[in-house]
């Protein structure tokens, strides 16, 4: 029984009603450690958002702004999904590539190339779609179909985007206080499959600084999720 089987299964079992809390368990990381998908708001609206804390195992630091999301208010009308920690494996191991020794985040099927070998920074896989992760992460998004997916990285310190992206980007930027910079997608990369899958949604990146992020910091990145999907 395939992970992207589990995943669709568990997706189907999320019953529609307004105002709910949900989390289930998406499959399981090459390692064989849980990734969740947690889901608030109003199951019903059309709006869906898809936040992600964490691709890569030592960049992490927006697991802070995705928990504080998850405690708070959700805009009316929307439809919120959060995956905190998309790479439990290398987050247990303290690099930036999931058990197998993959760079997630080039692995995605859009515009793959082959980069690298193993444990290389950008080993992008054997193969599009190689690795459990990614395939978690692309049931989840042909099944939800977010209107804005927001990533989290670091320690660039900036907002990045490119194509049909861009204008969302430049508003979070603004909302966060960040700099903002239009950068094509890297080949493999989950934002360069979601652009070029979904026409008219946004997918981009937000580029925390190196270090630990303060709570001050990760409240005001909270916020501004949240006026962004308010429409502010």
């Amino acid at each position: 029984m395939g992970a992207a089987w589990l995943t669709a299964a568990v997706l189907a079992a999320f019953a529609p009603a307004p105002d709910e809390e949900w989390h289930a368990v998406l499959g399981l990381s090459e390692r064989g450690r849980p990734i969740s998908v947690h889901r608030f708001g109003d199951f019903a609206s059309p709006r869906k958002i898809l936040v992600v804390g964490c691709i890569h195992g030592d960049e992490c630091q927006g697991v802070k702004i995705t928990r504080r999301l998850a405690r708070g208010a959700v805009p009316a009308g929307l439809d919120l999904w959060i995956v905190h920690q998309l790479n439990p494996d290398g987050h247990r191991l303290g690099v930036r590539q999931n058990g197998r020794g993959v760079d997630l985040n080039r692995n995605f099927g859009s515009e793959w190339i082959p980069i690298g070998h193993r444990w290389d920074p950008q080993y992008s896989g054997p193969r599009p779609w190689s690795e459990r992760e990614t395939r978690l992460a692309r049931t989840l998004v042909l099944r939800v179909r977010p209107d804005v997916t927001i990533w989290y990285h670091q320690p660039q310190a900036l907002v990045r985007a490119w194509g049909q992206s861009r204008r969302t980007a430049r508003r979070y930027a603004r909302l966060a206080g960040e700099h903002y910079r239009s950068i094509r997608w890297p080949n493999g990369t989950a934002p360069n499959w979601q652009n070029h899958t979904f026409a008219g949604a946004a997918s981009f990146v937000v580029e925390l600084p190196p270090g630990r992020l303060s709570a001050t910091s990760a409240a005001r990145h909270a916020r501004a999720v949240r006026l962004l999907l308010a429409g502010r």
